[in-house]
């Protein structure tokens, strides 16, 4: 599928990618996300069920796989 950004002769392509997402003051990151990226851009899409499926994970509140650092910048 053609890039939907302007002006960009990219196509999208199917990768899995690294989704960062903060929820009031939490962050989390999910990783192997499957997403639509462009080539030439990196314009991300997600699909609605990806989106939902996301969701879900962070309303049940499970225990994460992983804890990792976080850097402030100052």
């Amino acid at each position: 599928m053609k890039c939907s950004i302007q002006g960009c002769p990219g196509e999208y392509e199917e990768k899995l990618i690294v989704h960062t997402v903060k929820r009031r003051n939490d962050i989390m990151v999910f990783k192997n996300v499957p997403a639509e990226v462009c080539h030439v851009c990196s314009d991300i899409l997600l699909t609605s069920e990806t989106v939902q499926h996301l969701e879900k994970m962070i309303l049940a509140g499970g225990k994460p796989e992983k804890v990792v650092p976080l850097y402030e910048y100052a």
